[in-house]
């Protein structure tokens, strides 16, 4: 069985036990999270899709932890002004497992 989810602009394919790293929630780990918004579920079988939405289908998940992605540089320059910055960031991600897929 699996589902198509939509997570932070992004649609994922997930099935029980998948670990998945998505955008950063504000969550800790071993909360529970919870993706209302299914567009496809299948059981192998038979596929549902919904019209934007699955009604009534979840998929629940754990949050295994918080990465941080690599390290990203951002340089400004203009020429003949001696004018560089140079700066940079990582992006955080959220580690979760899925857990259940549940059928309306």
């Amino acid at each position: 069985m699996y589902a198509i989810i939509v997570d932070g602009g992004r649609q994922y394919k997930v099935t029980e036990g998948q670990e998945l790293v998505v955008d950063y929630r504000d969550a800790s780990a071993g909360d529970d999270v919870k993706f209302d918004r299914v567009l496809a579920l299948s059981n192998g079988t038979d596929l549902n899709l919904g019209a934007p939405v699955v009604d009534g289908a979840t998929v629940s998940a754990k949050v295994l932890g918080v990465l941080q992605g690599p390290k990203l540089t951002v340089q400004k320059f203009r020429r003949r002004k001696t004018y560089r910055r140079r700066t940079g960031h990582r992006q955080l991600y959220t580690k979760i497992q899925i857990d259940k897929i549940s059928a309306p």
